[in-house]
């Protein structure tokens, strides 16, 4: 098995262990559940804000441990003093180093967008995102039939969620696109081999609809290619490793911010 193969297992077995200890009935108590979401695809496009869809990631398959022990109290709130559109908090604990509670931390300090970032493949999980405090999921096109996608988007917007349908070609953007999605990320890095090259979010620009927001995904470590992939029509930008290896990621994303300005002008 490849290491997207061995992330789905583990979060098989993990979603059936979660729906024994956790039921619906108990996520659908918590205070978030009834709250009104906010839209990330507006604030990605809001003239007042960055783009950027700051993540809070301790660790990765590729890269190994990130920031093992920064507060997700100090990031996010950094985070979003600096400029971002929104926040992308890694729930998944075995790969990643996530955990529910860290979005709802995010939650509790800051009001904006957060993206629940995980590899959803069930019903479960997006209740159980909308009680955590999520305003938005990611539904990834390598993981899921066409259909189960397009099943799972709808749920998700019966809930109020915002729907980033992540693609890594043309093949899956093809046969993936939906109505029941909002934003469109195209992640340079292939989760199968964890080679990355901007080069897919520029091949694979002209063929997203126009009424989803297009976002680039991973690999976006220079300001210039931030500016350069707005050319291609991309408006949301999701870093998080970069932000992270630094000791102070919300200062690190505030001079990222401030040096795509300076590049704009």
């Amino acid at each position: 098995m490849n290491i997207l193969e061995k992330i789905i297992a583990r979060k098989r077995e993990e979603v059936e262990e979660a729906k024994v200890l956790v039921p619906v009935k108990k996520l659908e108590q918590s205070v978030y559940f009834p709250t009104e979401t906010i839209s990330m695809k507006k604030y990605i496009q809001r003239d007042d804000k960055s783009g950027i869809i700051a993540e809070v990631k301790r660790k990765s398959p590729s890269k190994g441990i990130i920031n093992a022990f920064s507060s997700v109290e100090e990031v996010s709130i950094g985070y979003m003093q600096a400029g971002a559109s929104a926040l992308s908090v890694l729930t998944d604990v075995d790969f990643f180093g996530g955990k529910n509670e860290n979005l709802t931390i995010a939650r509790k300090f800051n009001f904006c967008p957060i993206l629940r970032k995980d590899f959803i493949i069930d019903e479960y999980q997006i209740i159980e995102a909308k009680s955590i405090g999520a305003d938005a999921i990611l539904l990834i096109a390598a993981c899921l039939e066409p259909n189960r996608l397009t099943e799972l988007a709808k749920f998700a917007h019966s809930l109020g969620l915002e729907v980033l349908m992540e693609v890594h070609n043309k093949e899956e953007l093809d046969r993936s696109l939906s109505e029941h999605l909002d934003l469109v990320g195209v992640n340079n890095r292939d989760l199968t081999t964890f080679t990355t090259s901007l080069d897919v979010s520029k091949k694979l620009a002209e063929f997203i609809p126009d009424q989803f927001v297009k976002v680039s995904e991973s690999g976006l470590n220079d300001p210039a290619a931030v500016v350069d992939l707005k050319k291609y029509g991309y408006e949301g930008f999701l870093i998080g490793e970069y932000f992270m290896k630094h000791a102070n990621p919300g200062k690190a994303c505030a001079e990222f911010v401030e040096q795509i300005q300076r590049l704009e002008k």
